[in-house]
């Protein structure tokens, strides 16, 4: 059964640390296996292929969205369930979470390929970029969704009974042999397969990572909740209204993610291909400390929902405000040297002159939003894990989606092209704040429930 002695029994800073340093290792293995991408592709020195990856993100992210469905959603009932003692409730859990992100990632994959012209005009392609777009797309939508899916989703399983190192170790398996792979296929002297190549290794190595993640459970299978026996679907009906309202917030913030990165890609694509390419960049580049918040949040999850369900307060309120100043703390370093470095960093990604400059003026703009996002992620988690789907949703729909819209509209008009960047600041400013009034509206109620 589950080891939960990281859950109620370590001092509370020994536990949180146990639980996000893993994943935060995980995290940056998979933003460098994203760098890679950017990296090596713009060593062709080619703007047209490094937009493409700027143009296939956006359906990439989707790959998240589905993932964290049922991923995040199974991992929080999970852990509330261990918290309580309901082991068998968690198996059911574990094995409903696993076949339908596994159905989903099917049925989104597939028809991707009937509809990938449509999509990518959406994202901002164009008849330079198309043929690198569909390429790409091709393998790490069509090819690779199912194995990027279960990738992602068992990892969150897996870190929901304790084991986070063993999720870290996971993920950062594909990890690391993607940014092998990548140099071997993308690059001239190897096998010259560019953008395309960056697509195949990223299949290969998610598969690899899906792959590891089923024998971990076959190997464990007498001492894991984590039992995926379609049998336990017939407990569907008793559980996925819980997974689903729970996973429901992430799987919304990504879905709009898609929405907000294809709308500023396509209000940054009416300038020119070296501003596309520039913004790609720039994506890679602010996911630092984006990836880093996100290591925290999803370390921190089942160490909060656990001690929610068990009923110890003050566990989770010391493990949350733990976990956020590490997260907040990491992005204010960002934003000094990304403010002080930006060309440089720029120029780690490609030789153009054009692309550098944009790439270092969009950047200082965009990672005055990261302060903001680390508070965000680890607050938008703590509402999943206990419970709150009403806070969680709407913390979520703000991030994304629905006010990056009309502000890129209104930004875009005020100051052409660079106005876009300022979006992301204003939008996650305004959504700290509504999330910092539900969490403090939520400890008022306790102290006068008390």
């Amino acid at each position: 059964m589950a080891d939960t002695t990281v859950f109620e029994a370590l001092p509370v800073r020994q536990a949180v640390l146990k639980q996000i340093l893993p994943a935060i290792a995980s995290q940056m293995i998979a933003l460098l296996y994203s760098l890679a991408d950017t990296y090596f592709v713009g060593i062709l020195n080619a703007p047209a292929q490094t937009a493409a990856i700027t143009i296939v993100y956006p359906s990439f992210v989707m790959l998240t969205a589905i993932s964290n469905l049922f991923g995040i959603g199974g991992a929080s009932l999970i852990a509330r369930k261990l918290g309580k003692k309901e082991n068998q409730d968690a198996k059911e859990v574990a094995s409903i979470s696993f076949w339908l992100g596994l159905l989903t990632a099917i049925l989104f994959s597939l028809p991707f390929l009937l509809l990938s012209r449509p999509l990518l005009a959406l994202c901002g392609t164009t008849e330079a970029t198309y043929g690198f777009s569909y390429d790409y797309a091709k393998w790490v939508v069509v090819f690779g969704g199912v194995p990027t899916i279960m990738n992602t989703l068992l990892a969150n399983l897996v870190r929901a009974e304790g084991a986070a190192a063993q999720a870290s170790f996971g993920v950062s398996l594909g990890g690391i042999l993607n940014i092998l792979l990548d140099p071997v296929f993308i690059l001239p002297k190897f096998l010259g397969m560019g953008v395309v190549g960056a697509g195949v290794a990223t299949v290969l190595s998610n598969t690899v990572s899906a792959a590891y993640f089923l024998l971990y459970l076959y190997l464990r299978r007498r001492d894991t909740i984590l039992n995926i026996s379609p049998a336990h679907l017939r407990q569907i009906g008793k559980h996925l209204k819980a997974i689903l309202s729970i996973g429901f917030p992430s799987a919304l913030q990504y879905g709009l993610t898609v929405v907000a990165v294809a709308a500023q890609s396509a209000f940054v694509a009416k300038y020119a291909t070296e501003t596309t390419a520039a913004l790609g960049i720039v994506k890679k580049l602010d996911q630092l400390p984006l990836y880093f918040s996100i290591g925290v949040a999803n370390g921190l999850l089942p160490l909060l929902a656990f001690n929610h369900s068990a009923g110890n307060e003050a566990r989770r309120r010391e493990a949350f405000r733990f976990g956020a100043a590490i997260s907040v703390g990491f992005a204010l370093f960002c934003v000094i040297l990304y403010e002080g470095f930006a060309p440089q960093l720029a120029s780690l990604f490609i030789s153009d002159p054009q692309t550098i400059f944009y790439g270092a003026v969009f950047l200082r703009r965009m990672v005055l939003a990261m302060p903001f996002m680390a508070f965000c992620y680890p607050m938008i988690i703590q509402f999943q894990a206990m419970g709150k789907v009403r806070e969680a949703l709407i913390t979520s729909i703000l991030r994304k989606g629905v006010l990056d819209v009309p502000l890129l509209f209104l930004m875009d008009g005020l100051l052409p092209l660079y106005g876009c960047m300022w979006v992301q600041p204003i939008v996650d400013f305004l959504s700290l704040i509504v999330a910092s009034g539900f969490y403090f509206r939520m400890q008022k109620g306790r102290k006068h429930e008390v």
